[in-house]
């Protein structure tokens, strides 16, 4: 087992939802990246995303793609933030790890160098988010020879097709794009969410994360109540983007411990 599918099913066995946060590596500090990633596991995330910057983030919002700016500045790339993922599992064996990007870093390495090395550094998922259906069947082959899950996304306007498509492709869990637009928005119907997982989870047997859209620990804990983890992303950037550098550290302590606290109290 994977250790996305493990830390599933330990969710699972004691009842308990899944907590994704999401990073952009190299911001708002390029030296603190891992020391942030810590962070967000001793304070209660299941599963850290990390962002690898890209200059055309196409499905993010204004603070996401600050970010990405950002961090490019910086100098960090994608075997930066491999390196980084080394570093991390030095004292973390056991925290799943998803590199959350765009195809050309990949590209540009080569697939199956990324499959690789990615493999070696500790990585456990990755989520391509401009991939076609397609091309997503031979980078699939690639990174599953290095056992490393393939992350899907799901829409409101996914059509049966695409859903039937990336059955075949998918493993580990499932991001269920809450609604239509990019991240950071903020118009989230929880009802309709709760229409639309059943369906999803009838036709592909992994776990749930729902992401866009959410911003605190009461919108986490509704969201939640209608699936299997939720994913806060362009929160946790913007308040890094905000919060004076000295007091980064316990900001992210107290917000991601709020939303852990609000997911501990589903029953």
């Amino acid at each position: 087992m994977s250790r996305i599918e493990i830390k599933f099913a330990e969710l699972a066995r004691n009842r308990r939802k899944g907590l994704i946060s999401f990073m952009t590596a190299g911001d708002p500090d390029s030296a603190r990246t891992v020391e942030f990633m810590h962070v967000l596991a001793s304070s209660g995330a299941d599963i850290i995303e990390l962002g690898v910057p890209f200059s055309d983030p196409m499905a993010d919002g204004p603070v996401i793609q600050r970010s990405s700016e950002r961090a490019l500045t910086r100098g960090i790339t994608l075997r930066r933030v491999l390196n980084d993922v080394r570093t991390f599992r030095e004292y973390n064996r056991d925290t799943p790890v998803v590199l959350m990007g765009y195809a050309n870093p990949i590209e540009k390495m080569g697939r199956e160098v990324f499959g690789v090395e990615a493999r070696k550094a500790g990585v456990d998922g990755v989520l391509v988010v401009d991939y076609p259906l397609e091309e997503a069947v031979e980078f699939s082959d690639t990174i599953r020879r290095h056992d490393i899950d393939l992350i899907f996304m799901i829409a409101p306007t996914s059509t049966a097709e695409r859903i039937l498509k990336v059955r075949r492709l998918a493993s580990g869990y499932l991001y269920y794009v809450s609604l239509n637009g990019v991240t950071g928005a903020i118009n989230l119907d929880i009802s309709n969410i709760a229409g639309k997982i059943p369906a999803i989870k009838a036709q592909i047997p992994l776990p749930i994360g729902v992401g866009f859209g959410i911003r605190d620990a009461e919108t986490a804990r509704a969201v939640a109540e209608v699936s299997d983890a939720v994913v806060i992303g362009s929160c946790i950037v913007q308040l890094l983007e905000q919060t004076p550098k000295q007091d980064a550290i316990r900001m992210l302590k107290t917000f991601v411990s709020e939303v852990r606290q609000a997911l501990d109290y589903i029953v």
